[in-house]
């Protein structure tokens, strides 16, 4: 069954189901567009005439909560790059959660130069994740820190995904794994000698292509996924572990929606099923073993995330965002 991010802490890091104060209350909702879809990071504020106004962000799932709200008459202000205001006017506010209708905005007459807009601040953030390594040494491009970051266009995953592949340290590692290869006879069909490594070392470069360029580019660009780690940082250690393996089965879209992650398990399967055609006799797989050892991979991907998300963040440099 998929995970559904509704299950984790949202951007606001409080839960609807907890008053802080006796007689105060939650109110609570979320910002969509005109065809329902959620706008992440919409500037979201509650005014009241009896008190100072008060300002948050959307979360991921377009949801808002303002906590410890008094008693009394409120309106509701939401505005998002890309679209008109909108509001919620007159609304009244007791003890206990107050849900409010969905509010949606209109897309702006501005829409295609808040699209130039966007694509430049993707471009910048495609930049800043091409400096990321892991302790300064090893490519980790495939992460984006910034929870709100602009969905990417498709020379733009392509260029994550050709950067990667192309990166000598990358094939260092995979010499490297060669080595342990050739020292454990692994896919003994290769036989032994310097040819036997070439071949291994040849079948690690093809998998590693396969995987970075069909699942972190193609898969994504066809069916408009965000190939990308987004980093959570937020929320209770179990929130923020589930979230993780989640990302074996789903993936942002470029609409923002969170939906089953058809590119990243396609590239495992891809992955798997091409490799039979360079791995010994040997070592090939059938149909149904293939398919199976697609599913393992993409389980992998989220053990990888989990890691990524509680360890390798920390020993990521080249980082422009910090924890939310």
């Amino acid at each position: 069954m998929l995970l559904s991010l509704a299950w984790f802490d949202g951007a606001c890091g409080c839960s609807q189901q907890t008053l802080a104060a006796e007689g105060s209350a939650v109110v609570s909702g979320i910002i969509t567009d005109s065809q329902s879809a959620a706008i992440a990071g919409a500037k979201v504020r509650l005014l009241s005439a009896d008190g100072p106004s008060r300002e948050q962000q959307t979360n991921g799932d377009g949801r808002y909560a303002f906590t410890n709200v008094p008693a009394g008459t409120y309106s509701l202000r939401a505005s998002a790059a890309g679209f008109g205001d909108g509001s919620l006017n007159g609304f009244v506010v007791e003890a206990g959660n107050r849900e409010l209708p969905p509010l949606a905005l209109q897309a702006s007459t501005h829409d295609s130069v808040d699209a130039i807009s966007q694509r430049q601040m993707a471009e910048i953030q495609v930049q800043e994740e091409e400096h990321q390594r892991l302790l300064g040494v090893l490519p980790n491009y495939f992460v984006t820190y910034d929870w709100n970051a602009q969905p990417l266009a498709a020379r733009q995953k392509f260029e994550l995904a050709w950067k990667t592949s192309i990166d000598p340290v990358s094939h260092l590692v995979n010499l490297g794994f060669a080595g342990v290869g050739q020292a454990t006879n692994s896919m003994s069909g290769y036989g032994s000698g310097p040819a036997s490594f070439g071949k291994r070392f040849g079948a690690i470069e093809g998998d590693f292509a396969v995987q970075t360029l069909v699942g972190g580019a193609l898969l994504p660009t066809l069916l408009r996924q965000d190939p990308r780690y987004f980093y959570k940082g937020t929320g209770s250690v179990m929130s923020r572990a589930l979230y993780a393996l989640s990302t074996a089965v789903i993936a942002r879209g470029d609409n923002g929606k969170w939906q089953p992650s058809y590119s990243g398990i396609g590239g495992d399967m891809a992955a798997a099923a091409i490799s039979n055609l360079y791995y010994p006799v040997g070592s090939r797989h059938s149909a149904p073993l293939t398919i199976t050892n697609g599913l393992l991979q993409a389980g992998l991907d989220g053990v990888s995330n989990l890691v990524q998300e509680f360890v390798l963040n920390h020993v990521t440099t080249g980082r422009k965002h910090s924890d939310r």
